[in-house]
């Protein structure tokens, strides 16, 4: 079982071991998650300035955020489904800010690599559905969260 993952590294900051724990902790997620077999997401790494421009332009914030998820599997306004095409499922995309990612380790006290994983299997759960909107929503989506970072072995 795994996962396509295209990681992009704008910043030139994250070590082949960091990618190396997302890629595992991905395909672990994805298998605890009945994800198909080589679906395909992709995972980015960039600055404080260009997460605000996303957050800005996307979402009508205008401030670096730590991680934004955009799923592909909503069909748009004209978009069609192919059917009968065998073709790759494409979850969508992860992007996080290596900035925000430092201060928050900094902030709650854990490592670097700890606060990347959550910030990408954060992203990740999104990609599949699970948001915090209400809540109810929060409660599923923080506990499943924690679950597979304990099972993975990425605890606080």
């Amino acid at each position: 079982m795994s996962l396509n993952i295209d990681f992009l590294d704008e910043t030139n900051e994250i070590s082949a071991q960091d990618q190396e724990q997302i890629e595992r902790l991905l395909n672990f997620a994805a298998v605890k998650e009945q994800v198909e077999n080589e679906t395909e997401v992709s995972v980015t790494f960039v600055t404080n300035e260009r997460i605000q421009e996303i957050n800005r332009e996307y979402r009508d914030k205008d401030k670096p955020t730590d991680v934004i998820s955009f799923a592909m599997e909503e069909l748009g306004e004209g978009e069609v489904a192919l059917l009968g095409i065998e073709m790759p499922r494409v979850l969508g995309d992860i992007i996080i800010s290596v900035e925000k990612t430092k201060e928050q380790a900094e902030d709650y006290g854990h490592s670097f690599q700890r606060e990347l994983g959550f910030l990408a299997l954060h992203g990740f759960l999104h990609l599949l559905g699970y948001d915090h909107e209400t809540e109810e929503d929060e409660k599923t989506m923080f506990s499943r969260q924690k679950v597979l970072l304990d099972e993975f072995g990425l605890e606080r």
